[in-house]
């Protein structure tokens, strides 16, 4: 047996600073192809793509056409499906894969994705990318009729809903399950003769198809299409659900129409930069952040400096509109990893010096501009701006790419509660105080609707899922008490 097959509980090694709690930590990922005689090595590929996704921890089932097979664990794909005996035990014509950054479930095996179970109709397994608003909810009420959890994570409510119907196909039992269902979420789901694909009704969450050689895919971005040589065909529909089997493809739509709100972040921070996000380059999208940042908050100095990786793209974009020459003033370490961080206060002192170092040469003695995408905490921000200056920068201006975040995420971006944010509790000249910068300014909502192509934010019909920036939830927060704030059916009358 695989060691880590026996480990159940997973605790984090202290960081050495917090500067990985103070950024916005990815959802999931999620891969599935059907009828592809090397479908596990394919979905091993496809989630080493979509690692920046959820690097917790990864699985894959297969199916062979007589059993299903699982293989899940914790850590990164290429510590355990780089293997060739780890493969070997899945074949199969057909898989499901899953990359996961808990939102909710403890980082536990047993919460590892996807999730299977044998029903009446046969084996089934499902992977998903987001978060559920009701998960809670329909979790109590399972288990008050009856039903046994294996996990804590809320994509397993999903499974009891599909074993608990009463209707005969089990693309029938699975449309039952879905609508049920609230918030944001991006399955995929593996029987015995499909493959199913399946997004919420507003299209929060994303999720491509795309073809290799014949063979229908599923994933969540179009980097995992690149890395194997795939095609994209064409994006899932928001409220779509793609039936995938010897068939071919069919598409249903069990929702009433309404229109796309997709999460704004995927283009901020979540998606690759190489991805193609419902036909916007998502690197050209960070490029333009920075160029509407340069045109609304300019100022008089001799360099831009982005925070890396995040912050390039829209440093380049805020360059070339401001003329202000581009540098790469910090350096990051790409090798440092948690097993090497010590829980030592020494160590921890050390900051964001581990991963980032100053490029003195660079910046001494000039004016700067840092770019980076977002301020969550805004504690890794205050030791950036006291690195700057210790290597010698005569001025520190901070630009951000984004709005100010004073809302948390419920659907599937893990943001801390709103008392933790910084911009939720502090002004921009109490944030620039407490992080020590010349000058802060944020990126406006309209300028960031404009970076995408908008003429602006649409008050009455919002073309994105903003509520970080905004407080606009779009669905359901029934976990949280919380009142619709968008009715599909009123949405659907109105459309």
């Amino acid at each position: 047996m695989d060691p880590v097959e026996s480990v159940e509980h997973h605790t984090a090694t202290p960081e050495a600073d917090d500067a990985d709690a103070d950024k916005l930590h990815e959802e999931c990922g999620v891969f599935g192809i059907y009828g592809h005689p090397e479908a596990a090595t394919i979905t091993a590929l496809g989630l080493h793509a979509l690692q920046h996704r959820g690097q917790e921890a990864a699985g894959i089932v297969s199916f062979d056409g007589h059993r299903f097979n699982s293989e899940r664990r914790l850590g990164l794909v290429s510590e355990h499906f780089s293997r060739a005996s780890t493969i070997e035990r899945l074949p199969g014509h057909a898989a499901v894969g899953h990359v996961r950054y808990a939102t909710t479930g403890e980082t536990i095996l047993r919460n590892v994705q996807p999730l299977f179970s044998e029903l009446s109709s046969g084996g089934f397994a499902v992977a998903h990318n987001g978060n559920l608003t009701n998960g809670r909810t329909l979790r109590r009420e399972l288990v008050r009729d009856g039903a046994i959890f294996q996990s804590t994570t809320d994509t397993e409510a999903i499974l009891h809903l599909v074993a608990r119907s009463r209707r005969n196909r089990i693309v029938e039992r699975f449309i039952e399950a879905v609508r049920q269902i609230e918030g944001a979420y991006s399955l995929v789901a593996l029987t015995n003769k499909k493959l199913i694909g399946a997004r919420d009704p507003l299209g929060i969450r994303p999720l491509v198809l795309g073809q290799l050689d014949g063979h229908y895919i599923l994933a969540s971005e179009t980097c995992a299409l690149d890395i194997i040589g795939a095609h994209f065909v064409r994006d899932v529909e928001n409220g779509e659900i793609v039936v995938i089997s010897d068939n071919g493809l069919e598409s249903l739509r069990p929702f009433p129409k309404v229109p796309m709100r997709p999460c704004i972040f995927e283009y901020i921070y979540f998606s690759r930069p190489d991805s193609i996000v419902h036909g916007r380059s998502v690197y050209e999208v960070r490029k333009a952040f920075g160029t509407e940042l340069a045109r609304e908050t300019h100022v008089e100095a001799d360099v831009i400096v982005p925070v890396p990786d995040s912050g390039v793209p829209a440093a380049i974009g805020f360059a070339q509109e401001s003329g202000i020459p581009f540098e790469l003033g910090i350096i990051r370490n790409h090798y440092i990893g948690r097993t090497f961080i010590q829980p030592t206060q020494s160590v921890r002192e050390l900051g964001v010096r581990l991963k980032h170092s100053a490029n003195r040469a660079a910046i001494a003695g000039k004016r700067i501009v840092l770019i980076d995408d977002s301020i969550v905490r805004g504690t890794t921000s205050v030791k950036i701006v006291r690195m700057m200056r210790e290597a010698g920068a005569r001025e520190v201006h901070f630009r951000i790419s984004s709005p100010p975040i004073t809302h948390p995420d419920y659907y599937g971006i893990d943001t801390p509660d709103r008392d933790k944010l910084l911009a939720a509790t502090h002004s921009v000249e109490e944030m620039r105080a407490y992080i020590g910068c010349d000058s802060l300014a944020f990126l406006s909502i309209d300028g960031l609707y404009r970076a995408l192509g908008e003429p602006g934010r649409d008050p009455v019909r919002p073309q994105f899922t903003d509520h970080c920036f905004t407080g606009d939830y779009p669905t359901n927060l029934t976990d949280l008490g919380g009142e619709t704030k968008i009715q599909l059916s009123l949405l659907a009358e109105a459309g």
